[in-house]
């Protein structure tokens, strides 16, 4: 019996940890790695955001939750995380088994090092300084399915595919579009926001280097345009606040005490 209790417990706490994830064929949710909290997602103006503290580190944690395995092609800010380059869909990602988790914790370096992600002043953010500022605030997965021919191999990173002959490039109206335009499309819905932002938008910095180990495979992607897109917009508290986005809730009117001075004596009360 304790066995069991023990194992639905873990199961409550797995549960309540996906509890701000998002997605179908993966889940993703990002987490506060300097509390260990997944940040809770909030739905407005038809996009999924999240508030971050400033100087904390961050992580983008994403499992699969597919049959086979998947390529999460990861940009952070338009950039895309594994190679810097300005993000589109067929660049390199990281390549997930069925059920497997991952946090993807920074720039990646090397096949072992990673510059941590931090929640900053937009104009420290990576993109910022490597002139790149338009599209700060967006984390962005797309997330790609595997030839059924294609043979399995240990995962981690892929790199991008090569060109086919006579392969016809994306259509730019496709409604899915680019993770450029669509960040553009919502600039502009915030630039019609009632209330200014109370202090300076957050971006990604490029934090300190860590460990983490990473190793290359091969993965033929079912098709050119993602299976699944998502995408994560995040700001910190007090803008999202300001911005409509996240509702504080109202204070409790404060009740007069007859005796405001004194100390209130405190006894166990009884169960209900």
């Amino acid at each position: 019996m304790r066995y069991l209790n023990l194992m639905a417990s873990v199961l409550a706490l797995a549960a309540s940890a996906e509890a701000g994830a998002l997605g179908s064929l993966a889940r993703v949710s990002v987490v506060d790695r300097d509390t260990g909290v997944t940040l809770q997602t909030y739905y407005a103006r038809g996009e999924y955001w999240v508030a971050g503290d400033p100087g904390s580190r961050y992580g983008i944690e994403i499992r699969n939750c597919a049959s086979g395995r998947l390529l999460a092609v990861t940009s952070v800010d338009g950039v895309n995380v594994l190679s810097g380059d300005t993000a589109g869909f067929d660049q390199a990602g990281y390549v997930f088994d069925p059920d497997e988790r991952y946090q993807i914790t920074g720039w990646r370096k090397s096949n072992a090092e990673v510059a941590a992600f931090t929640f900053t002043d937009s104009r420290d953010s990576y993109a910022a300084r490597t002139g790149r500022p338009a599209n700060v605030g967006v984390i962005g997965i797309a997330l790609f399915r595997e030839r059924p021919q294609a043979v399995n191999a240990p995962p981690r990173i892929a790199s991008p595919p090569a060109p086919e002959a006579g392969a016809a490039p994306p259509v730019a109206g496709d409604a899915r579009g680019s993770l450029a335009e669509d960040s553009m499309a919502g600039a502009a819905a915030l630039q019609r926001a009632p209330a200014a932002a109370p202090e300076a938008r957050l971006g990604t910095g490029h934090g300190e280097r860590e460990y983490s180990y990473a190793v290359d495979t091969e993965f033929h992607r079912m098709q050119s345009q993602p299976n699944e897109l998502i995408r994560i917009r995040y700001d910190s508290f007090a803008n999202l606040v300001a911005m409509g986005i996240i509702h504080k809730p109202r204070p409790a009117p404060h009740a007069p005490e007859a005796f405001p001075d004194s100390e209130q004596r405190h006894f166990v009360p009884d169960p209900r």
